[in-house]
């Protein structure tokens, strides 16, 4: 509010409020209870809190997400290092769930868009469209009909099959 406005249209509220006071020689009961509640049941909850508090900022602890180092993929894996085939399955699992997220974002992102721009979607949006249509297609070139229970031996093979594909699709343009 600026500096000089008009006292008259704007009036300032009374800086204080009158007190009460008790009408009869009794004290109030309500302010016995509450002053019993906190000096018995607030005050010593209040101080093993604050202590707590205090014993915990001295060690700060930032859980942002679990970091988890990179395993070699199953490929590399030697025969017979069963733990190696464990690992490496768990990186896949991690690494397709964080894909299914990117794609899950994407996805949001454009609805966003889409209900941000109203009728000027189709022009306004394209940018997001393509980038989802680029996301899913790489998502469903790694991940696609692995199903449910896919794991990360036949993505291998899944990709593999492709790749194979691919040289013999650029041989036969070769020749």
């Amino acid at each position: 509010m600026p500096e000089d406005h008009d006292l008259e249209a704007y009036k300032v509220p009374p800086t204080r409020t009158p007190a009460v006071q008790s009408t009869g020689p009794l004290p109030n009961p309500v302010s016995f209870l509450q002053t019993l509640f906190s000096n018995v049941l607030d005050a010593p909850v209040t101080f093993v809190r604050e202590w707590i508090e205090r014993q915990q900022s001295k060690n700060k602890y930032y859980y942002y997400h679990q970091k988890f180092r990179r395993v070699p993929d199953l490929s590399e894996c030697l025969e017979g290092d069963y733990l190696c085939f464990f690992e490496a399955e768990a990186q896949w699992r991690r690494d397709r769930m964080v894909d299914q997220e990117i794609v899950e974002i994407i996805r949001e992102r454009l609805a966003a868009c889409k209900h941000r721009e109203g009728p000027n979607q189709f022009q306004n949006c394209a940018k997001e469209e393509e980038l989802l249509k680029q996301v899913t297609k790489a998502y469903q070139d790694r991940y696609g009909d692995l199903g449910y229970h896919g794991n990360a031996r036949t993505c291998l093979m899944k990709q593999k099959h492709r790749m194979m594909e691919e040289r013999k699709a650029a041989q036969a343009k070769e020749s």
